[in-house]
This record gives C-alpha cells, sequence and structure tokens, in this order.
C-alpha cells in the first residue's frame, strides 16, 4: 500500500476493476439484488464535446444514488444516452465546415471518456444516441400511428422566415427582429405542418399533476398547471356588417373572442384582432399606413412570452364591430401583442379591468369605463392601474345594467345564457397549451416519413419501410434546408400510385426525441419501440435534471407516455415517480468594456485577485497583461460569461474523486453551488487524509481480522465512546442519504475521521476491532460519493477478502447497543443559571444525582449552606435552588 494518496493510481486501479467485472451491467430480475429494482436516470446531455460542471454534479447526484441503493439491495439502473439531434450541430457544422454527423460523434466519444473518468455507474452497454437510425425508427413509427389515429395532423402554422438564407428559424434565432446569421429582417410566414394533439389530453395531464406527481417538486408541478393553463369563460361573438371584395360577410358576420373575465363585457370600449386576421387584411387593402404597421407585426415575435413584455402597439382599422349585449359600435385595432394562433386572433378591451388593456387605452386615448367593484374598495382611478380590480374573487359587477350586483360566477353563468339565447357564443372551458408543432424546416432531425405526391397528395411511409434514414455527408451553409437539394433523398416512388415522387424534407423537432429515450434504455436492441424489460423497470423511480426542463420536456413526455399507454406498449400513466431538479453551479464573472459598451468576459482561472482580510473581492487583474478588469458577480457557468470550470482540468489535478467530493459537499442538491477554488483544495485535503487514516492504521485492521465486526462485548471506556460516536453519526447521514441531502452526508464523513482520528486508544486487540469496524462503516458511507479510493482502500486493507467487494458489500447497520450509554451527563443549574455538569450512572435514582451534583466542585462555590431545593429533570438537568 502506497503511503501517499495518488488520485491518478487510484482511479485507475478502480476503473480497470469495474471494467473487468463489468460492474454496472443491470439484468432485470438479479436475484442477488432482493429488494427489487430501482431506476434513477439523469436527462441525457447534448453532446456538445464537453462536460461542464452542471452535468458532473447532476451525474455525481446520480451516482451517489446508484451506490447507496445497490449496497441497501436494490437492482439500480443508471443508463447514459445522447440527445444527438438538434440546431447545435448545424450551427457547429456551419462554423467548422462538417457535417454534423461528423461533428456529433466525435464530441459523444470524448464525452463518454469524460464520464467514464469521473467513475460513473453506468450501463453503458443500454447507451442510445438520437441520431443513430436504430433510435429515430421508433419515432417515425409512433409517428405513423399518431397519424393514422388522428393524433397527428397538418395545417399551416406561423413560423420565422429569413427572406436571404430561405429558411425558418427557431425563436432563439431571431436577435431583435432580424436573422442571427443573415441580419435579414425576420417576416412571419405561414407554412404547412404538423401538430401531435396534446390538447386532446389537456385535462389528464392537469389532473394528474396534482393526483400522480406527489414525488415532484411544488415548484414545478405549479409550472406545469401553469403551462397547461385551464380557463372557464364565455366563448362569443361581436355581430358585423363588414363584407369582403365579392359581397360576402367576412367570418359570417361575427368576430369572435374567448375572454376569462365574462363579467367586464360592459366594460369593452374597443377590440383588438392580430395582424393576419381577416379583419385586419381587409381594412389594410386602401391603407398604406395600415398595410406597412401590418407589416412591422409580422416581423414580430411569435413567442408567446415576449407578447406579454413587448411595447404594446396598435393602429385602428376604420371598422367597427357591434357590442352583442349593448349594441354599441365598437371601434376595431390591429394590436401588436394579439396572435393570430391563439384563440380567434382577436381579443376584447377592457382597460379598466385588464393591465395590459389599460396601458393601451391610456396610450391611445381611448375611453376606460368602470364594471367591476370590490365592498372594500368602490372606488376607482381612471389614472392608476389597481391590481386589485382583477380579482374576481371578490368583485361585484356595477355599471352594467341587468348584471349589476352579481359576483364573478353569476355574472359567468348570466352572460353565457344570454349569449347562447342569441346564438353568439357559450359558456366555454379552454387551456393555454396549445398542440405540438413537431415540424422544423431543419436538416439534422428525425425525417418525417411522409412522401409527397402529385397525384395522391401527402402519403405516409408505408411500416415496412422504416427507418428513413436521414443522409449524414450534409454540410449545411445556411442557405435553407440542405436535404432539399440531395436528390438521392428526395426521390422515391408513391407507395399508392408508385409514380415518381418526392420525399418530406422536414424533420421533428427534438423533444420527440427525449421523450421517450428514458424507456428505450431499458430495451436496448429491441425489435420494437419498447419490450417486457420496459414493462420491468419503468416508470422510473427518480429523474434528476435541471429547472430549465420544467415545462416543456416534462410535459411532452408525460403525452408521449399517455400516447403509448392507449397504444397498448405501457402500462402506466406517468413516465416519473419522483423528480429531483438540481441547482445551477455559480462562478465569480470579470469583463472589460469598450467605448462601444461591449464587453469581453474573462475565465476566473485568468484573474488575479485581491481580497480584504474577510475574503471580500477587492480588484481584479489580468495576468495576461496585468491591467484591471470588472468584477462582474457571481453569475450561473456559461460559454457567454466564459466563466466556466473544466471538469477535466480539475480531475487531472485533483482527481475524480476530489471534484464530486466538492460538488456534493458545497450545497443541497436542489439548491445552487458557488465554485470555489479553495473548497475543491479542502476536498483534496480532506481525501489525502482519508488515506493517511487507513495507512496508519492497517496493522491494527488487518490484526483484527479486516472484518469489521466487533464483539457485542466492548469493555474499554474509550472503545465505547468510539463506536457510539460512529454509530451516532451513521444513523444520521443514513437519514440523510434517503432525502438526497447528500452535502450532509460529506460532512458526516468528515466528522467521523475527525472521531476516529482524534480517538485515544491502546494497543489492544478489542481497539483494533474498534478500528476495524469503524474504517469499515466509514470507507461504506464514503464511498457513493467518492467510489475510486473507497474501493482501494477496501481492497488494501483487506475487507474484500473477509467482506467481498465493496461495489456489492452490505450497507452498514447501526448497532442500537453501541447507543447505549452507561454513564450520562447532565447540566447543573445554581438558581437557574448553569454551573457545570456531572456524569452519572444511566439509571440512577434521584437522591443519587442529587448527591453528585452538590459534590460537583465547580458548583460548590455558589452554594451556601443546604439548599432550599433541589429539582431533578431526569437525563438532562438538575437546577439547584439557594
Amino acid at each position: 500500500m502506497q503511503d501517499k494518496y495518488s488520485p491518478a493510481d487510484v482511479e485507475k486501479a478502480a476503473q480497470s476493476h469495474w471494467k473487468a467485472i463489468d460492474a454496472y451491467k443491470a439484468v432485470e430480475n438479479d436475484p442477488r439484488f432482493p429488494k427489487g429494482k430501482y431506476y434513477a436516470c439523469s436527462m441525457l446531455p447534448y453532446p456538445s464535446g464537453k462536460l461542464h460542471m452542471g452535468h458532473v454534479r447532476n451525474y455525481t447526484i446520480n451516482d451517489v444514488m446508484y451506490r447507496y441503493l445497490r449496497m441497501n439491495g436494490y437492482n439500480v439502473l443508471m443508463p447514459m444516452g445522447w440527445d444527438a439531434f438538434g440546431m447545435p450541430a448545424e450551427n457547429a457544422a456551419m462554423a467548422n465546415n462538417v457535417p454534423p454527423a461528423q461533428w456529433t460523434y466525435s464530441n459523444i466519444a470524448h464525452m463518454r471518456e469524460q464520464m467514464e473518468s469521473m467513475g460513473l455507474a453506468i450501463d453503458w452497454s443500454r447507451e442510445m444516441t438520437a441520431c443513430k437510425p436504430e433510435y429515430y425508427k421508433w419515432n417515425q413509427w409512433m409517428f405513423l400511428k399518431m397519424l393514422e389515429k388522428g393524433i397527428i395532423y397538418k395545417k399551416t402554422g406561423t413560423v420565422n422566415w429569413d427572406p436571404i438564407d430561405q429558411t425558418v428559424l427557431a425563436n432563439e434565432q431571431v436577435v431583435d427582429g432580424r436573422g442571427w446569421r443573415s441580419g435579414a429582417l425576420i417576416e412571419k410566414r405561414e407554412i404547412p405542418m404538423y401538430y401531435a394533439r396534446i390538447t386532446d389530453y389537456a385535462d389528464e395531464l392537469l389532473e394528474y399533476v396534482d393526483t400522480k406527481l406527489p414525488g415532484w417538486p411544488e415548484r414545478v408541478r405549479t409550472m406545469q398547471t401553469n403551462w397547461i393553463g385551464k380557463s372557464t369563460g364565455v366563448r362569443f361573438a361581436f355581430p358585423h356588417e363588414i363584407k369582403d371584395a365579392d359581397g360576402n360577410l367576412i367570418q359570417d358576420g361575427k368576430m369572435f373572442v374567448f375572454t376569462t373575465r365574462p363579467d367586464t363585457i360592459m366594460g369593452v370600449t374597443f377590440c383588438a384582432v392580430a395582424a393576419e386576421h381577416p379583419l385586419a387584411t381587409h381594412a389594410a387593402q386602401n391603407n398604406p399606413e395600415l398595410q406597412a404597421f401590418i407589416a412591422e407585426c409580422k416581423m414580430g415575435s411569435v413567442i408567446e412570452a415576449d407578447m406579454a413584455t413587448m411595447e404594446k402597439k396598435g393602429m385602428p382599422t376604420g371598422l367597427f364591430v357591434t357590442h352583442p349585449l349593448t349594441g354599441e359600435q365598437v371601434e376595431v385595432w390591429v394590436g401588436n401583442y394579439v396572435l393570430i394562433t391563439y384563440g380567434d386572433g382577436a381579443v376584447m378591451g377592457v382597460p379598466a379591468h385588464d393591465e395590459r388593456d389599460f396601458a393601451f387605452a391610456n396610450k391611445y386615448n381611448l375611453p376606460i369605463k368602470q364594471v367591476i367593484t370590490t365592498a372594500a374598495n368602490p372606488a376607482f382611478s381612471s389614472t392608476e392601474w389597481q391590481e386589485w380590480y382583477g380579482d374576481k374573487e371578490v368583485s361585484i359587477v356595477t355599471n352594467s345594467g341587468k348584471y349589476d350586483g352579481l359576483n364573478y360566477a353569476a355574472a359567468v353563468d348570466a352572460v353565457a345564457a344570454d349569449m347562447e339565447a342569441k346564438g353568439l357564443g357559450e359558456k366555454k372551458i379552454t387551456f393555454r397549451l396549445r398542440d405540438w408543432g413537431i415540424s422544423r424546416q431543419r436538416y439534422w432531425g428525425t425525417p418525417i416519413p411522409m412522401i409527397h405526391c402529385a397525384d395522391c397528395g401527402s402519403v405516409p411511409v408505408p411500416e415496412k419501410d422504416l427507418p428513413v434514414v436521414l443522409p449524414e455527408d450534409c454540410v449545411p451553409d445556411g442557405t435553407g434546408n440542405p436535404l432539399n437539394k440531395y436528390e438521392a433523398f428526395l426521390k422515391c416512388d408513391c407507395p399508392q400510385c408508385g409514380k415518381p415522387a418526392r420525399r418530406e424534407t422536414d424533420t421533428m423537432d427534438t423533444f420527440v426525441d427525449s421523450s421517450w429515450y428514458y424507456m428505450r434504455y431499458t430495451s436496448p436492441g429491441a425489435n420494437a419501440m419498447v419490450d417486457e424489460r420496459n414493462d420491468y423497470w419503468m416508470p422510473m423511480d427518480q429523474y434528476i435534471g435541471g429547472i430549465e426542463h420544467a415545462v416543456m420536456h416534462l410535459l411532452y413526455a408525460r403525452f408521449w407516455t399517455k400516447i403509448m399507454r392507449d397504444f397498448g406498449l405501457v402500462k402506466f400513466d406517468e413516465p416519473f415517480v419522483n423528480l429531483l431538479t438540481q441547482g445551477m453551479v455559480l462562478n465569480e464573472t470579470y469583463y472589460r468594456e469598450d467605448a462601444a459598451g461591449k464587453k469581453t468576459w474573462y475565465n476566473p482561472a485568468d484573474i488575479n485577485l485581491t481580497t480584504d482580510d474577510k475574503g471580500r473581492p477587492q480588484s481584479a487583474l489580468l495576468k495576461d497583461d496585468g491591467q484591471p478588469v470588472n468584477i462582474g458577480g457571481t453569475e450561473k457557468m456559461s460559454k457567454s460569461k466564459n466563466n466556466g470550470i473544466d471538469p477535466a482540468a480539475q480531475i487531472e489535478q485533483y482527481g475524480a474523486d476530489t471534484a464530486r467530493l466538492f460538488t456534493m459537499f458545497a450545497s443541497p442538491p436542489e439548491q445552487t453551488l458557488e465554485w470555489s477554488g479553495s473548497g475543491v483544495e479542502g476536498a483534496n485535503r480532506f481525501l489525502r487524509r482519508v488515506w493517511a487514516y487507513g495507512y496508519a492504521q492497517k496493522a491494527r485492521i488487518e490484526a483484527a481480522g479486516s472484518t469489521g465486526a466487533v464483539s457485542a462485548a466492548v469493555a474499554g471506556d474509550a472503545q465505547k465512546t468510539l463506536r457510539r460516536e460512529l454509530h451516532k453519526i451513521l444513523q444520521q447521514a443514513d437519514y440523510d442519504l434517503k432525502r438526497i441531502q447528500y452535502n450532509t452526508v460529506v460532512s458526516a464523513c468528515m466528522k467521523m475521521l475527525n472521531t476516529m482520528e482524534s480517538a485515544k486508544l491502546d494497543d489492544s486487540a478489542e481497539s483494533n476491532a474498534v478500528v476495524s469496524e469503524g474504517y469499515a462503516i466509514f470507507l461504506r458511507l464514503l464511498n457513493p460519493v467518492a467510489p475510486h479510493i473507497t474501493h482501494v482502500l477496501w481492497e488494501e486493507l483487506g475487507y474484500g477478502k473477509a467482506m467481498g467487494d465493496l461495489l456489492n458489500a452490505p450497507w452498514p447497520q447501526v448497532d442500537a447497543a453501541a447507543l447505549e450509554q452507561s454513564e450520562i451527563e447532565m447540566m447543573i443549574q445554581v438558581n437557574g443559571k448553569l454551573r457545570g455538569s456531572v456524569k452519572v450512572a444511566k439509571g440512577a435514582d434521584k437522591a443519587a444525582i442529587e448527591a453528585a451534583a452538590l459534590a460537583e466542585e465547580s458548583v460548590q462555590k455558589f452554594i451556601e449552606g443546604t439548599p432550599k431545593k433541589v429539582i431533578v429533570v431526569p437525563g438532562k438537568l438538575v437546577n439547584i435552588v439557594v
């Protein structure tokens, strides 16, 4: 055994051993694990080429869970795969002039090496890669099944169109209304796209948030609920006489809107329509100014979140619709905040009781009419928005004729009934959730298995011809989807008539890939989407990933699971029993700003930082030139702020166990973690102490037979005290492991080592046995966090021969007898003030305790004569009243 800790040697030895025995290959119904299966999975990474510290933290959390549960008798599965399709690969391909496939596969190979260097307990036999045909074949198969059932359908959708690059852009590729690459003003275009009817499952998705996801964080459940957004209201029409060029009433003379606040209907003072609404198009025919405004609106974002924060602009159309209840004429405006894809592309404006409408009305000097009041606050200010007016739970209708005095619920029913009687509307439940547009006008994704025939139209690819294989040799150049120029891919025969036809060049949204990948892990190599092995492992017991995926990915995964259930592929309703959203990893930021306001960011490793005597930053200099840089504060590690820490460099310098130990110790898993170079060094010092203690105690442990066992009748006080402290620490740490508080588990390991190091033991066989037991407990407790060093120490000290491989060793159990104390310490108070303490035999009677307390030297000087009273609180304190 080496006398010094060498991380490189230790980790090489441990990883070679695990690889030689194929340690992490999971087998269904494995008889070695009596407690059955436990499926713990981290969200799969995008193969960007490098792991970042967020990955290290995420996967270490999973790994700690794996090792702890395995030692406790569970058959644990920890798989890994690659979210390998998507836009970043295309961007990288353009920058490097290589096919996305080449870039992606190279990155996967490098990242897998990095993961292996971390010692993660991954079953690599189940590895999946989203861009490989054997995986995405089943995306295509599901598409066809969903198309057959009407769950997938085709309609026109609004997209961001770059007129120079002649391509559709994702929302994140639009910067200030311009294409990220060409700089061209982006246009909104309506193009045919495929959609999945997730709204058909909206009620179930919403209901199960409350009934079947108790193991999810409340914050995530709330986000899911809000995104689905169930609302009860009234959909109704504003009648009109507006006709098109042929003399026909536009939209049959009815402009429909939906409102969740029909109690405010008598406060409507204008209506606003989307730029694409038929009334807007009609009004703009002879109005160049309105045409220009509509064109401006069409260049805006199609993201709903952007609508909420953008400046609200509008222009009157000169058209009027009729209020359905009062008969008054209501002016129609075009509003840049109204989306044609939401509802009917029109909204009613009630500025007195809607913050957005209030701002719009004030900007354009439109009437504001109060129709809601409250008993507590009947006054209304037309110059300042009052948020409480929106509280429907306490609102009372006013200035609304027959509806005056009604509360919200009664007003909804009354307005709905009147609209229905007029044939203009009805009470309706709507959802914020929209059907999932799965078409992407990009190359690097799952090909949509459709064929376009001049005679037969859009024809599904026959199931026997799957997969439709994506060519991997394309190099995108930014001028549209390269598949449109790839004749070998495009040309095919129509499956129905046999005539020449062309393949669909749209590919699937990458959320399709991530909606079910975790089930493919359970059925590697299956000649079906999933097989009976999926029934064993699913639903997943623990899912781990970032809060940034709390809405879309999880929602789509839940939806996809329900489709698979309804197709008879799975037997459960929800895919993830428990969810852990780990916190972000933070680091300091440093930058310089030029005269134009452009910031250049510098990595913390390139900075010399000076601090005051309390460790607070005072100034920062760039190492390269010695000149000052600005201290930007602590932010999430990111490429944009250049404040990331390379895990490979950390592992090379300190070892994987140090990186793992620091990320687990620095913060609870669900909270943010602030990077600290001194903290990493501290973690490494601790591991050196772990090794040094094991080296120093090797003779004792071997003399005790390396069994990790002690006699039930330990006699010596020092040995009893040490055992009691170790088992107390183990008891708390075991509790913390169960509740995934791994930072306090590391603290427990530190306390345990401190306790063992400071113990005053003799050279007896009894002491040797206690040391052997204590260090065996310690190594197993530390193993989930630092598996390499503990594995090697376990073998070097002979525990492996006595108890088997540490990976499969039984988890240490708290010995209740060790926690028993023959003596207890009781505090002594004199007239309520603490004056000392006394040790008495456990179970001593009141008289013996009183006598011992009165005889204690440290308190005698506070007692004169005979005390008036002595109060004994059993097991805690003695209060002497003088």
